[in-house]
């Protein structure tokens, strides 16, 4: 898994699972503690697991309840199905796809 912060964005690449989900946390966290809402690009990301889903769902829960927004970015289709049919697609925001997508 490649990490990479630019600003208040997470940028992630690669597989997003119970291996690489302590990195991702640690950096995600280091984000979390500013003041503002925090991107997580996913565009480069080719498959993400249970545990990435729970950790993605728990840290927008932490920031909703401090009034911040955890906005998921460059979800794949498949993804976006993953998350729509799952309990945590209440806990999850997934940004708008822009229309020349």
């Amino acid at each position: 898994m490649d990490v990479t912060k630019s600003g208040d964005t997470l940028l992630l690449a690669g597989s997003l699972d119970g291996r690489s989900t302590g990195q991702v946390r640690e950096v995600l966290h280091e984000l979390m503690s500013g003041h503002g809402d925090v991107v997580v690009d996913l565009s480069a990301v080719e498959s993400v697991d249970v545990t990435g889903m729970t950790m993605l769902a728990a840290a927008s829960k932490v920031m909703e309840l401090d009034g911040r927004r955890l906005v998921l970015r460059g979800c794949s289709p498949s993804l976006r199905r993953i998350i729509a049919f799952t309990r945590v697609r209440s806990l999850l925001l997934v940004e708008r796809e822009s229309a020349s997508a």
